[in-house]
């Protein structure tokens, strides 16, 4: 009898530490930094090129 209540104790123990999902590992996505660039840097090579052309174009 002893052994019968001892192994539904150790069943009840199990149980509860068992109880719900595991919980999943965190995995931290890496994270990613992009420098931005000036938006009058797009603007400068455009200007050269019209003002090339219009230096060609006045000759």
């Amino acid at each position: 009898m002893k052994k019968l209540v001892l192994a539904a104790a150790l069943t009840a123990a199990a149980s509860t530490a068992f109880a719900g999902a595991p919980a999943e590992p965190i995995i931290e996505a890496p994270v990613i930094v992009e420098e931005t660039r000036s938006s009058s840097g797009g603007i400068v090579l455009p200007l050269l090129i019209l003002i090339a052309v219009a230096a060609v174009v006045a000759d």
